[in-house]
């Protein structure tokens, strides 16, 4: 085990299929030792069918299984003659799987086996100090709520989001809020009048005129930018605007960082609301508003064509 103290909790995967390996060897080698002709892979198919006959499907939601592997399994017991199929009286286009005489003679004299390895395995808990059963439990359902990849991808996305600085915007940043901007618009839409006029002149349309302009850094890479416009609104105080992110960038929680970034810039601004345009088929932005607490709200004339959603947010 001296492999796994190296590798620690990562590799719990592996750790996991040489216990199973370990038990299902030792399982087939049971079945052998009361001379019941299963395989250890069977046995959730086996188990359910002592309850009645059921489809492929109906055993496949049963133990957590998918419908190919069930089918193959089937298959093998059908070869081996454990169980039988017919066509269901009812609708003819399902088949029902049933245990043969074979397979019911199996269940009658499994009995004795079922009692000696669960009074083994109660045996084996008793002498640990984690019970294991109960630990699987409580695994399965953590994982059921939020599986593996999920609780990896957001540990990725929290350790590289510490590489990310968020910058108060200078000349030298110029090109990327231009180039950032058109990427995203020219791959969805089509650049407007009202979208040249922020990004070929970013300090005479938004910075002379009370607004801000942040931009985040990736490693020292400009990989994000957002802009603050000032509004002549008696509801809204700011427009957040031009919210870009690299597609090489995504996945860093980078956009989520502006967006925090650029609602505490307009609060330190004075400002009391901030009101946003963008269209419903940027589902990853739109959800990101969501989170940051923009709600929707319409009514307010747009200078954009592509501006089918308005949201707000009032600022604390």
């Amino acid at each position: 085990m001296d492999f796994y103290n190296k590798t620690g909790k990562m590799a719990i995967g592996s750790r996991l299929r040489l216990l199973t390996d370990k038990v299902t060897t030792d399982a087939a080698e049971i079945y052998k030792l009361y001379d019941v002709d299963l395989q250890p892979k069977w046995f959730p198919v086996f188990y359910t069918l002592c309850s009645g006959d059921s489809t492929i499907t109906e055993i496949a939601q049963q133990i957590g299984h998918s419908h190919p592997s069930v089918s193959k399994i089937v298959g093998e017991m059908l070869r081996k003659g454990v169980v039988s199929e017919k066509k269901d009286k009812a609708d003819k286009r399902r088949n029902v799987i049933s245990l043969s005489k074979k397979g019911k003679a199996i269940a009658t004299s499994i009995q004795d086996q079922y009692k000696d390895v669960n009074e083994a395995i109660e045996e084996m808990l008793t002498q640990t100090t984690n019970d294991l059963w109960k630990a699987i439990e409580e695994w399965e359902i953590l994982l059921d709520q939020k599986n593996l990849l999920r609780r990896v991808h957001e540990k990725k996305k929290l350790r590289e989001s510490k590489k990310v600085k968020i910058v108060d915007y200078t000349p030298a940043y110029a090109k990327a809020f231009k180039e950032l901007n058109k990427e995203w618009i020219s791959t969805y839409f089509k650049m407007e009048a009202a979208d040249f006029k922020s990004l070929e002149n970013p300090k005479g349309y938004i910075l002379d005129k009370g607004g801000a302009i942040l931009v985040a850094l990736y490693e020292g890479e400009p990989v994000g930018v957002c802009a603050l416009i000032k509004m002549n609104h008696p509801e809204y105080s700011y427009e957040l605007a031009k919210m870009a992110v690299s597609p090489k960038a995504q996945g860093k929680n980078i956009g989520y960082l502006l967006g925090k970034a650029i609602l505490k810039k307009a609060k330190a601004l004075g400002g009391s609301s901030v009101y946003l345009e963008s269209n419903t088929i940027l589902k990853p932005a739109i959800s990101l508003y969501y989170k940051l607490g923009f709600q929707k709200t319409f009514g307010e004339p747009s200078p954009y064509e592509r501006c089918n959603i308005q949201m707000a947010l009032k600022l604390k």
